[in-house]
């Protein structure tokens, strides 16, 4: 989940410094990097933390023994061509991870992204964030996720285009052809309430 700051500018070095010092115990506090600005990511809700660790915890389970990773919350994903950094809900990598460099922590090589929505970060997952990622050639996959109500956005690369496809029952299964596997929507949503 992201927040506007006011608007400071690095290098893609100088952020990558940033991110990378941590204090022994102080608070982490990550920042998304887009065109050299810092953009501070908001901590993140009950249901958006809950379906963030459904979702990933199912792939794991689903992926075991494939050769694929799944990270949650923490990997951050760089965008080379446009030098950008994002930090995905859930990332999952099946070829070898391939990272920027010794540090180990940005990978270049996602092949799904999955993004639980919010209302202050919801256009921006939609719009530019996915802009961003559609520069990825190893990406396959984009999946947004509503925190308010049940609602799956699918975007499968397909050559040179995106097919979109949404779910919005609970009974419905989500299929993720590039990794073979598949998540059933309750599964998601597990334990989530909505307003009414």
């Amino acid at each position: 989940m992201a927040a506007p700051t006011a608007p400071t500018y690095l290098t893609p070095e100088e952020y990558i410094a940033l991110e990378r010092k941590a204090l022994p115990g102080a608070e982490i506090i990550r920042n998304e990097y887009l065109n050299g600005e810092l953009i501070a990511m908001a901590g993140a809700s009950r249901a958006h933390n809950l379906m963030t660790i459904n979702i990933s915890s199912a792939l794991h389970a689903r992926l075991r023994g494939s050769g694929c990773e799944t990270y949650a919350n923490e990997m951050r994903v760089s965008t080379p061509l446009t030098t950008s950094y994002f930090y995905p809900d859930v990332v999952v990598v099946c070829e070898e991870p391939r990272f920027e460099d010794n540090g180990f922590d940005t990978l270049i090589n996602p092949i799904v992204i999955v993004e639980v929505l919010s209302p202050t970060t919801e256009g921006y997952d939609r719009g530019e964030k996915f802009a961003h990622y559609r520069q990825l050639p190893s990406l396959q996959e984009y999946v947004l996720v509503a925190q308010e109500q049940i609602h799956v956005e699918h975007y499968r690369r397909e050559e040179k285009q995106w097919i979109f496809t949404d779910f919005q029952r609970r009974e419905e299964i989500l299929p993720l052809m590039s990794i073979q596997c598949e998540l059933p929507l309750r599964e998601i949503y597990e334990l989530v309430t909505f307003p009414d």
